[in-house]
């Protein structure tokens, strides 16, 4: 039985006390003394000019594609049969005499990506499945994992945001069984003051209790994804049962923040959702400040911004030159951003400015008894074998997913998928798998990863859902 299973069983005090205990775990890997030394040093380079930053980026840039070929079989067969000279590359504007790397091409390359001068005991396994629903798993350095996390919260403490605030938090993580029929519907994280509410049993019938915990537990901060916080909000606008106070701070995460639901939102709850765009490849960090712009963290990657045949976005291209572990150069993130105009923002950090996210767009999916479930793609992070998936709804408690198969891909891999979409929608959810060579994709190329013809299922009616 996996520990998956053996917590489904366990009574709800204590899986408080297992969320508690991770939550502790989570706090001795990520927050230890070498964090608070990049994150001392992250808050420094905030004071640092435009040039001073973009020279910071560039020397480690190039310190980067050196490390690629020498230490990485891909990079190296690579250059050595293009004739590429490393010592080429000065800046971020010289990338672009390089290939742009897919994640199709990550999946295939997967061990040939890794770094064969990085010691695997000195690095963690991450997993993302991103907007495409193809699962990666790679190796991330320690001190990059840690890396990371001081950049994002480099960009909270800018708002005020600590370590120790008490937070109600809205994502994609199944704490509470999908079983469970009555409440609670939230599990506390006591070690990272955290009050985690399901995002899979919302409904309008269940909203109520997640206000009454709200109004009960007062958490200044509330943080998820922006389709389970526009639920929220728009039941308090409808029903208007307001929360009894007004949270400090509200930051999306992992989708898109429309600015259909930045509007309800902060009607809602009285202050302006705060948007960070981030990726566990480490490709590209974006991060907005209290002026409310939004600024390429220029000291975390090598962010290219490549025009696309709408000439009012361009294409995300990144590369991760703090984790050695595993090589993103020149990596296709999958999601598309508008330049800002303005050359320098009022708050005088450094860094280019990005006036829109247009990625990780979302229908809900909305189960048979009405609840509504968002962000479905920590479904597919560990299904490597999947290169995309879309999910297409047309009625309540019924779905089809659209697969495209990897070279490995078999029967366990279908079962897997099958258990994991019960898993977060209940066993009376009927799933249909069909199989595709390739997948249609929107304007722009964008891949819609969740498609609903539901009245309150599609994002353009989220005002309504409730």
């Amino acid at each position: 039985m996996d520990i998956e299973a053996v917590y489904s069983r366990l009574p709800g005090f204590a899986q408080n006390l297992a969320c508690t205990y991770e939550g502790f775990r989570i706090q001795q890997r990520r927050y230890n003394s070498e964090f608070r030394r990049l994150l001392s040093e992250a808050e420094s380079r905030s004071a640092c000019t435009t040039d001073q930053v973009m020279d910071y980026r560039d020397r480690h840039l190039r310190a980067y594609v050196q490390h690629c070929a020498s230490a990485v079989p891909y990079f190296r067969e690579q250059f050595q049969k293009t004739g590429f000279a490393p010592e080429s590359i000065q800046s971020l504007e010289n990338l672009r005499t390089l290939p742009i790397l897919s994640k199709s091409d990550v999946v295939a390359n997967s061990s040939r990506l890794r770094s064969q001068a990085v010691d695997s005991r000195a690095c963690v396994v991450c997993h993302t499945s991103g907007t495409t629903g193809s699962g990666l798993r790679f190796s991330v350095t320690l001190e990059a994992f840690r890396a990371q996390w001081a950049v994002w919260w480099r960009y909270r403490r800018w708002h005020g945001i600590d370590l120790t605030t008490k937070c109600a938090h809205f994502g994609g993580r199944s704490v509470v069984p999908i079983t469970q029929k009555e409440a609670p519907f939230w599990r506390y994280d006591l070690a990272r003051h955290q009050i985690l509410f399901s995002g899979y049993h919302i409904s309008e019938a269940t909203l109520p209790l997640y206000v009454e915990e709200l109004r009960r537990q007062r958490a200044p901060w509330l943080c998820g994804y922006p389709s389970l916080l526009t639920l929220l909000a728009s039941y308090v606008l409808e029903s208007g049962r307001d929360l009894g106070y007004s949270p400090r701070w509200i930051t999306a995460i992992a989708e898109n923040l429309l600015p259909l639901q930045k509007s309800v939102i902060a009607k809602a709850f009285g202050a302006t959702p705060i948007q960070h765009y981030g990726m566990a490849e480490g490709a590209a960090n974006i991060s907005e400040c209290e002026m409310g712009r939004l600024h390429v963290d220029e000291d975390f990657s090598a962010v290219e911004f490549v025009p696309d045949d709408d000439v009012d976005s361009c294409r995300v291209i990144g590369t991760a030159f703090v984790n050695r572990a595993s090589a993103f150069l020149r990596y296709e993130v999958g999601d598309r951003v508008r330049i800002s105009t303005e050359s320098s923002c009022p708050c005088g950090r450094p860094g280019r400015l990005v006036e829109a996210i247009d990625g990780r767009l979302e229908d809900y999916v909305i189960r048979r008894d009405g609840s509504m479930v968002g962000r479905m793609d920590h479904i597919f992070k560990d299904l490597v074998n999947i290169r995309e998936a879309q999910i297409v709804q047309d009625a309540p408690g019924r779905i089809q997913i659209r697969v495209v198969r990897g070279a490995s891909y078999g029967e366990d891999d279908e079962k897997r998928l099958h258990a994991e979409m019960r898993k977060r929608l209940g066993a009376e959810t009927e799933v249909k798998i069909e199989y595709w060579e390739s997948l249609p994709r929107g304007s722009g190329g964008k891949l819609r990863f969740v498609i609903s013809s539901l009245h309150g299922g599609r994002v353009a009616e989220e005002q309504n859902v409730c």
